[in-house]
């Protein structure tokens, strides 16, 4: 898919206007607080996704108004097509085509994207919650049945930890643990089955891309880790220890992958720089698997993604993803005088216009 074009009105800091990109490489530059993540965040939200900022929808409307709108049109399955959504009084409704949808979540599937921004590097540097949300969230784009999965597991999960609290108050509750043991095992079986799927085909493609941004002089490597390969031995096992501690010590929320860079942990031993190009790879494979499986090119999000990476994996993200629509935000235009085509935009106070001058 393409974006033809982007009009907002009332979103946060942005003026009304209506942004026309290139459909290729867009380099959006400005200061600080000007406006560009902003941007990036409103194409975000078609793809039916809350802010990738973790902030309330009231949050995105202009200080002093009473609703923020934004419209989108674009060019998917060989033809115009377009979606609206409306802020008002902290809720989202959303339309596609002129039809109103009966909630923004039924955007997943129709507008495809990706998104980077400097948060995402805890992928790598942190613990493995932020890389579980980080294949259930691409699951959820590929998959919209995955989310019905995932939202069953996580409830029987509630239950069963509730149980596991109540127990010790009432102990002939121990009886029911079986029942939605047995839930959490079925449950549990296809999202790890889902996700080690997915994690087969991002492998590939994440190591491709990251040969291109080192230059082939690093290697990397995903794996994934169960916490339980046999859950319904692992729930008996551990019966006694979560009935003591009130939670499920086993199971998919448990669960990890490794990131190795050259055989070694990426979260040890990656340099600032190392780890960018990897969750930038993990980002750019996701785009491709969601183009092998929809047959439709997802746009590329990369929020101040320049920052910390050397000249010639900045020259690869400049320059060697033809085959998408990209959209790059840095605080400096001189970041950009490697781009070779696309097309150069300041930001300032809220304005977004074409570059004026030289870089």
């Amino acid at each position: 898919m393409k974006v033809l074009s982007l009009t907002h009105k009332d979103y946060r800091n942005l003026l009304p206007d209506t942004f026309v990109p290139d459909e290729g490489v867009n380099v959006i530059c400005g200061e600080n607080a000007q406006g560009k993540t902003n941007l990036l965040e409103a194409l975000w939200l078609f793809t039916g996704g809350r802010s990738f900022r973790g902030v309330r929808d009231k949050e995105l409307v202009c200080r002093g108004k009473e609703q923020a709108k934004l419209t989108l049109s674009f060019f998917r399955d060989d033809r115009p097509q377009n979606a609206e959504i409306v802020l008002s009084g902290g809720r989202r409704t959303a339309s596609y085509n002129g039809i109103a949808l009966k909630s923004p979540g039924q955007l997943v599937g129709r507008v495809c994207g990706v998104i980077f921004s400097p948060e995402h590097i805890a992928l790598v540097r942190e613990g493995p919650a932020g890389r579980r949300a980080f294949l259930d969230s691409a699951l959820c784009q590929l998959r919209p049945g995955y989310a019905k999965l995932l939202n069953r597991y996580q409830h029987t999960l509630s239950q069963r930890n509730a149980l596991l609290k109540d127990i010790p108050r009432h102990v002939e509750l121990v009886d029911t643990l079986p029942i939605w043991d047995e839930k959490l095992v079925q449950d549990g079986a296809k999202v790890v089955s889902q996700r080690m799927a997915y994690l087969e085909l991002l492998r590939e493609f994440a190591g491709q891309r990251y040969r291109g941004l080192s230059r082939g002089r690093e290697v990397l490597s995903l794996s994934y880790t169960e916490s339980a390969p046999d859950l319904r031995e692992a729930l008996r096992q551990g019966r006694r220890q979560d009935i003591q501690f009130g939670f499920t010590s086993s199971g998919p929320h448990r669960d990890d992958f490794s990131i190795l860079l050259d055989g070694e942990p990426a979260r040890t031993f990656a340099s600032q720089g190392q780890k960018r190009s990897i969750v930038l790879a993990l980002k750019l494979a996701e785009a491709a698997v969601l183009e092998a499986r929809t047959g439709e090119k997802p746009i590329v999000l990369l929020d101040d993604v320049l920052s910390e990476l050397d000249a010639g994996r900045q020259e690869y993200l400049l320059n060697h993803l033809l085959d998408y629509q990209v959209f790059i935000t840095c605080c400096e235009p001189g970041q950009a005088l490697r781009l070779r085509g696309g097309k150069l935009f300041s930001v300032a106070g809220g304005r977004v216009q074409p570059f004026s001058g030289t870089p």
